[in-house]
């Protein structure tokens, strides 16, 4: 998560993030009560702020601390162990790669960023991308 804070210019010293493992069944609970989607899922992400970008491909805006000295939460993120097993092998990739690229994922999720709009995932797969390269992961979204 720090990576992903210093590629977006922020200080790790000044955002924590709530990171949270489980099983496919602890994060379909939370799907189906978040998303209202009754599936297990990889991660999930729970912003703090509203930082979306209004316009499409646009980056959203930067988180500032709310109290001077203090950490502030950008908020949680919780990824399923079952689901990210299940995933890496299916895509012949290690298991700590995709648990890293998920958690780049949800931080980014937490800055603001979405995949909804096809601008808006043209921005954050490219940070994605980027951000894995520096740390020697190749891109996730390529084979």
């Amino acid at each position: 998560m720090a990576a992903v804070l210093a590629d977006q210019g922020l200080s790790p010293e000044t955002f924590e993030v709530s990171l949270m493992g489980c099983d496919d069944a602890r994060i379909k609970v939370l799907n189906a009560e978040f998303r209202a989607k009754d599936k297990a899922t990889n991660v999930l992400s729970w912003p703090s702020q509203d930082l979306a970008a209004e316009d499409e491909g646009a980056a959203p805006d930067a988180p500032e601390p709310f109290l001077p000295d203090e950490r502030e939460s950008l908020g949680d993120i919780a990824i399923s162990y079952d689901t990210c097993l299940r995933e890496a092998d299916e895509q012949h990739k290690p298991m700590a790669e995709h648990v890293t690229h998920l958690l780049v994922h949800g931080t980014l999720h937490l800055l603001g960023y979405d995949h909804i709009r096809e601008g808006d995932a043209t921005l954050m797969e490219s940070i994605e991308v980027r951000i894995l390269d520096r740390m020697g992961i190749s891109d996730p979204y390529e084979g």
